[in-house]
């Protein structure tokens, strides 16, 4: 179940962090899964997590 980014916060941080940083987060791609961008809100699955490296990186192979 997706929930909004501001309750998001609130169940998982106590104090929640500031919607803005929230927001930040959501659009930085920080949040796993990521969040949805619904008009001017963002929804987040309910057991989202946070990571600093939530998005999928690259693996370059050099060729020897």
């Amino acid at each position: 179940m997706k929930i909004s980014l501001e309750k998001w916060g609130a169940k998982n941080y106590d104090p929640s962090p500031h919607i803005d940083t929230l927001r930040r987060w959501a659009r930085e791609g920080r949040i796993y899964p990521p969040a949805a961008k619904v008009g001017k809100a963002y929804y987040v699955d309910e057991n989202a997590v946070f990571s600093d490296d939530a998005r999928p990186r690259l693996i370059h192979r050099i060729a020897a």
